[in-house]
């Protein structure tokens, strides 16, 4: 069962006088954190969410003073011109080429894996193993297997903390959803719609990268954008996928090369369509598609219940639509400082913005490191995913028949 508890935020009803009252606080922490604590901190990998954890670990002791200090020790990257020039421009103390030798350094506390997927396995066990507190941004790995060492090296004596990046789970507006379905404002859920389209890939001249390629990649947009979706799935309801359906498709099976002097076969999917049943009876919808034209980065998440639903739309990150019984819906602003997460940014009605969920994330981390607390999602969160994510392709590959997964 996926844990729902409270991550340091804070629950709020959504119409004072109606609202059913907010979830229980979450249990008493181990201890407050240290402030006076200093953690060093590496980043691996240094294009999109090398940036975007940069950004996160460089503002988070400015949003969330009570946490132990961050120091931006090392960014590292394959390139040493690039690697030193990125880190330079993201504020980081020194630049690196050599993970393995930045985990031998006394210096370093926190290895932040943002590498292409197929390298979050061998890094991040190595980081365990060398006693570092580890982050992984999302997927925990490209395969069961790997996930599976994972999560017993994350258990292994010695280890330091863990944790999973995926960061919409910092959404004020999905964590608001997710307590007003564990305060039963919805009733009994019956039906979820997920989708999470995109377009970069629409045009079929767009070049080839490391995220066409199985072998770095892992899938195509079900690995992409689908396990963000499967995450939502199970932090909302807080119950497991035990039944799929599903079907994948490549629209696009040739690609120019980077350089643009040949083409390249693309072995992964483009868009993906599934069927999930969850432990309580909910079925919910999934697709996910980078081929959407006209789509940017539109992660719509519906949930449908007995006295009531919940509307979300990532392009309208701030806004929650909660409709009840008797079908009269209201569009939330999640800007107030009691809603999760808010009260640690702006005065209330100032929005938050995307970056805002990664730097609420290395908060979360940093906590939890500081006060010995559970942290979610966790490396177990992820084979979860992986594990859905795996029963769709099978599903696919068996012209769309039901894979069964354990309860």
């Amino acid at each position: 069962m996926p844990d729902r508890s409270s991550t340091g935020a804070t629950t709020a009803t959504v119409d004072r006088a109606a609202s059913p009252q907010p979830s229980a606080a979450p249990a008493p922490r181990a201890a407050a954190p240290d402030p006076a604590a200093t953690l060093g901190v590496a980043v691996v990998g240094y294009s999109f969410m090398g940036q975007a954890h940069s950004n996160a670990w460089r503002n988070v002791n400015a949003f969330y003073d009570d946490l132990p200090q961050v120091r931006m020790q090392t960014l590292v990257g394959r390139d040493a011109a690039r690697v030193g020039a990125a880190a330079e421009q993201l504020g980081w103390a020194d630049a690196a080429t050599d993970w393995r030798e930045v985990l031998e350094r006394d210096d370093v506390d926190v290895v932040d894996v943002c590498t292409p997927g197929h390298l979050h396995a061998e890094v991040a066990l190595a980081a365990l193993a060398a006693g570092k507190h580890v982050l992984v941004e999302k997927p925990l790995a490209n395969t069961v297997a790997d996930c599976d060492r994972l999560v017993e090296a994350a258990g292994a004596p010695g280890a330091g903390r863990s944790m999973l990046g995926h960061n919409y789970r910092r959404v004020p507006a999905l964590a608001l959803a997710r307590d007003l379905v564990e305060q039963g404002r919805v009733g009994t859920v019956r039906q979820v719609r997920l989708s999470y389209l995109q377009d970069w890939l629409a045009d079929d001249q767009a070049p080839m990268s490391w995220r066409l390629r199985k072998d770095t990649a892992g899938s195509g947009v079900l690995g992409d954008l689908g396990s963000h979706a499967v995450d939502q799935l199970r932090f909302l309801l807080g119950e497991e996928v035990t039944r799929v359906t599903g079907h994948l498709r490549t629209f696009v099976t040739e690609r120019p090369s980077a350089d643009g002097d040949h083409r390249e076969e693309v072995d992964v999917d483009d868009a993906a369509w599934a069927t999930l049943h969850t432990s309580s009876g909910a079925v919910a919808s999934l697709e996910v598609s980078r081929m959407a034209t006209g789509r940017k980065n539109a992660l719509q998440i519906e949930v449908y219940g007995s006295a009531g639903s919940l509307r979300f739309d990532l392009e309208r990150l701030n806004e929650l639509v909660v409709t009840g019984a008797g079908g009269g819906a209201e569009t939330v602003l999640v800007t107030e400082p009691e809603h999760p997460y808010v009260g640690a940014w702006w005065p209330a009605g100032h929005v938050l913005g995307w970056d805002s969920t990664f730097t609420s994330q290395a908060a979360d981390f940093l906590r939890a490191i500081a006060t010995g607390e559970q942290i979610h999602p966790s490396f177990a969160d992820g084979l979860a995913v992986q594990r859905v994510l795996e029963a769709i392709e099978t599903s696919s590959g068996r012209g769309g028949t039901p894979v069964d997964l354990p309860a």
